[in-house]
């Protein structure tokens, strides 16, 4: 039987049923980078009983001043494992696969043979992050999906909004496009800030991992990205 007594809390405000039913769920998320690490440890610290970490980075120092898996003491070290090893020791009782690599186009098919009750889709890369989003979409299973949180400084202007009612964010225009060639115009969640990019911010990068470019970062925006994708998820499957 399952210790729900660390959930008090949680219980408290949303009812022993909906605890017990989150305890049911399977939720994905894919990245444990600034964004998607913060967001896979509050869908922990939820309740859910199963989840899915995907990740095949190593820790690096430029990650600390952002990433909830970097410090000083463990640069080169897996950042999945790292997090499973958080989330197992807030929930020893959690389902957790673990899938130690980079999303590619070629393997997201792979990915979506396990059924899957929700996804947060963290992945800061075009290429595979688009051919996540439209196996998702095909397959009807509910995804909310981060947009640029780099070049912006002010949390408070985060939105929740469909895909296709994002604004200003380089990144969501970026998506949006390539999913119009597709035939995806809408129905997907996206996490967005309609905050100017602070343009100066951005660096060209070695283009590994279908990444060419990056903004500047500040500790707390990736973390409020990965809060609310995680609020999405939690309030849409107690609903």
């Amino acid at each position: 039987m399952e210790d729900f007594s660390w959930l008090g809390r949680t219980s408290l405000l949303i009812g022993d049923d909906k605890v017990q039913s989150l305890s049911l769920k399977h939720v994905m998320v894919v990245g444990m980078g600034g964004v998607g690490s913060f967001a896979a440890e509050f869908i922990c610290r939820s309740g859910i009983g199963k989840m899915t970490i995907i990740d095949g980075d190593v820790v690096d120092p430029t990650n600390r001043n952002r990433q909830l898996p970097a410090l000083s003491t463990n640069h080169g070290v897996s950042k999945a494992d790292i997090m499973a090893e958080r989330i197992k020791a807030i929930n020893p009782e959690i389902e957790l696969t673990v899938i130690k690599k980079f999303v590619t186009p070629e393997m997201v098919e792979e990915l979506f043979i396990s059924n899957y009750d929700y996804i947060i889709d963290a992945i800061d890369s075009i290429t595979p992050k688009i051919t996540f989003l439209s196996v998702a979409y095909q397959k009807k299973i509910p995804i909310v999906s981060s947009m640029g949180a780099g070049a912006k400084l002010d949390p408070t202007q985060l939105k929740v909004v469909d895909i296709s009612k994002t604004v200003i964010c380089p990144f969501a225009q970026q998506v949006r496009k390539n999913l119009k060639k597709r035939n995806i115009y809408k129905g997907i969640k996206a996490v967005y800030s309609p905050e100017t990019p602070i343009k100066e911010s951005l660096m060209l990068t070695d283009g590994k991992n279908y990444k060419k470019s990056a903004y500047g970062t500040i500790s707390y925006l990736p973390a409020t990205f990965g809060a609310v994708a995680a609020s999405v998820v939690i309030r849409d499957l107690i609903k």
